[in-house]
């Protein structure tokens, strides 16, 4: 399989909520990196992964496209649609995704997005207010690497 095909597995079993493809594209030795949960490496990302999904709902829609690669490198878009919290606050999440791969499987995988946009969103006001701050983002990140400590234990 060539690196685009990794990528397009990857995100077909996210689209499909297949915890199992997902990581069979990911090197053991993976370094994961985004704005909410911070830089994550091998076990506590696969384990990341293994919670979102164990959380997603029927209504969560995952789209992806413009999918590039080469032999060392790869990136792609994707947006996740879904309801959040207790609120069911509606998010729009636009993501652009970058890959280094080795031995044939992603070893580097960091998503961009808007942090403020989505704290808007899912957040509501104080979203709007705080979202844009590092305190927040950093609040962000506490909370859900609390969650996924949590999650590990179980």
């Amino acid at each position: 399989m060539d690196n685009k095909e990794v990528i397009k597995k990857f995100y077909t079993s996210f689209s499909n909520g297949n915890v199992t493809g997902m990581l069979e594209c990911y090197h053991k030795d993976i370094v994961f990196k985004d704005a909410v949960f911070g830089r994550l490496e091998g076990d506590r990302a696969f384990k990341m992964w293994e919670m979102l999904l164990s959380q997603k709902k029927q209504d969560t829609i995952i789209n992806f496209s413009n999918i590039e690669a080469t032999a060392e490198s790869g990136k792609a878009n994707w947006v996740a649609e879904y309801l959040y919290g207790d609120k069911k606050r509606k998010v729009v999440n636009r993501v652009s995704a970058d890959f280094k791969f080795k031995d044939g499987k992603i070893i580097q995988h960091f998503d961009t997005f808007d942090l403020w946009s989505w704290t808007k969103q899912a957040m509501g006001l104080p979203g709007y207010l705080m979202g844009w701050t590092s305190f927040m983002r950093n609040k962000i990140q506490q909370t859900t690497n609390n969650r996924l400590d949590i999650f590990i234990k179980k």
